[in-house]
């Protein structure tokens, strides 16, 4: 269901740390990966003293700068558009890897080519705001992008060895052996700050089901509003029944929900998948197969909605129509500074896995938990980078000056998976399925009642159900 009836945010993305490229030369491979595993590196020129022979195969995937992350300020008569090229960069960057991965474009051609593409849909981004404000400085810097390497799944390094661009067999691409480790050797590490006088202890509860309703698409209503496919991955949702690219903060209030006590907000989060080779309803659709998003789709066991205190103060009102994101979509290519993915098991969740998928013993099941900011600007329902007008509490758990405690949402997603399999979140293709890229999305809908009735329980140290 689609509402055009207000406008909505506007896009961007998270943070950008540049990576330096590797010293060493690197042979890509006629091989190729069906599934976005990635254009695999066969062979690596080592440099002086080093054995070739020992040098692990890679993946090859694209990094480009994150245009959405630099700007700041965008002027609402420019939003739309503004939101329309931004999403037309990653379906850009998309295009290319699936160019480069099923061997229809050299490497360098390739660059070549979508920097050019860029340069001229930055130019528009820079165009739409000058329109109304200063332009934004810098853009122009942001057209090139670089190859960057990751390893190898074991399907790609099973791929290399004799088969080429015509060959049967192709091995669907996921995440790789190293992206995968026991729980029971992490070390625990979950540390929180001991609650002082004044802390809001309490804590508020809202049931809004697993998705048995299978509400799935590849929007992201709050990055690429307006845009089919806006996402490139498949989207879990509960809450709000109607949430697709083009849900506004009119249409979102006027829907049914699948959570209990009247909240319609809406709760979003990548699909997490079997690497099962079996092929699934997207199979050959946008956000699916086309995406490089290949297996089966788990449907959680359980999923928790709670709202939490303060350690150091008590919290005020979220506003409705907030939005926040917690993690970063594009975390392989822009580095950690965003990343917000906590991956575990039942009962070892005090361990943690940022950029690791977790191998869960016998009788456990896999956890993601999203730990979202919880300090707000006062102000903004939004930002230009969906990021500034939100911020996570410090060590202490108070927040950064000029911000204010607001209840925490935490959602937790609880899967049963068969023993030994083979599993990845969606992702934008290019990111390769890597754990480190998991996230959330929220936008409060609750009515400002329900909402009032939460910080009530959470100021209050009640436990509310």
């Amino acid at each position: 269901m689609s509402v055009k009836d207000s406008t909505g945010p506007r896009g961007g993305a998270g943070h950008k740390r540049r990576l330096r490229p590797s010293h060493k030369a690197l042979a890509l491979a006629s091989a190729l990966i069906l599934g976005g595993g990635g254009v695999v590196i066969a062979a690596q020129v080592a440099s002086a003293g080093q054995d070739a022979a020992r040098s692990a195969p890679v993946t090859s995937t694209i990094d480009c700068p994150d245009v959405g992350d630099r700007l700041r300020e965008v002027p609402d008569q420019a939003r739309t558009e503004v939101d329309r090229e931004l999403a037309d960069l990653d379906t850009q960057i998309a295009e290319a890897y699936g160019r480069l991965s099923t061997g229809r474009a050299q490497a360098d051609a390739l660059l070549g080519e979508l920097k050019d593409e860029r340069g001229k849909t930055i130019d528009r981004v820079s165009e739409a705001i000058g329109r109304n404000a200063a332009r934004p400085d810098g853009l122009e810097e942001l057209s090139a992008c670089a190859m960057r390497e990751a390893p190898a799944a074991d399907g790609d390094l099973a791929r290399t060895a004799g088969s080429g661009a015509g060959g049967s067999g192709a091995v669907k691409g996921g995440p790789a052996r190293a992206d995968f480790v026991p729980i029971g050797s992490v070390k625990p590490n979950v540390r929180k700050p001991a609650p002082k006088s004044g802390a809001s202890k309490g804590s508020f509860a809202v049931e809004c089901g697993r998705n048995d309703e299978r509400h799935l698409n590849p929007d992201n209503v709050i990055v690429a509003p307006g845009v089919s496919n806006g996402a490139h991955h498949m989207h879990d949702y509960v809450g709000n029944k109607i949430t697709d690219a083009f849900s506004t903060n009119n249409s979102l209030a006027a829907a049914g929900t699948t959570c209990n006590k009247g909240d319609q907000s809406t709760y979003y989060w990548p699909v997490l998948r079997l690497r099962d080779g079996k092929a699934e309803q997207d199979a050959a659709a946008p956000g699916g197969g086309q995406d490089a998003n290949v297996g089966t789709i788990l449907r959680p066991k359980q999923v928790t909605i709670e709202f939490k205190g303060s350690p150091v103060s008590r919290v005020t009102a979220m506003p409705r129509f907030l939005r926040i994101i917690t993690g970063d979509a594009k975390a392989l290519t822009n580095g950690p500074a965003n990343a917000n993915a906590s991956w575990s098991c039942t009962g070892f969740e005090n361990r943690q896995l940022k950029d690791k998928y977790p191998i869960c013993p016998k009788g456990s099941d896999v956890v993601r938990t999203f730990n979202f900011q919880s300090c707000w600007d006062g102000k903004n329902t939004d930002s230009a980078n969906h990021r500034t007008h939100v911020a996570f509490a410090g060590r202490d758990g108070s927040c950064p000056s000029g911000f204010k405690a607001v209840p925490q949402l935490v959602q937790r997603i609880v899967y049963t998976l068969p023993a030994g399999s083979r599993f990845a979140v969606d992702s934008f293709p290019e990111q390769l399925h890597k754990p480190v890229t998991d996230h959330g999305d929220f936008i409060n809908v609750m009515p400002d009642r329900l909402m009032a009735e939460a910080v009530r329980c959470v100021n209050g140290g009640r436990t509310c159900r």
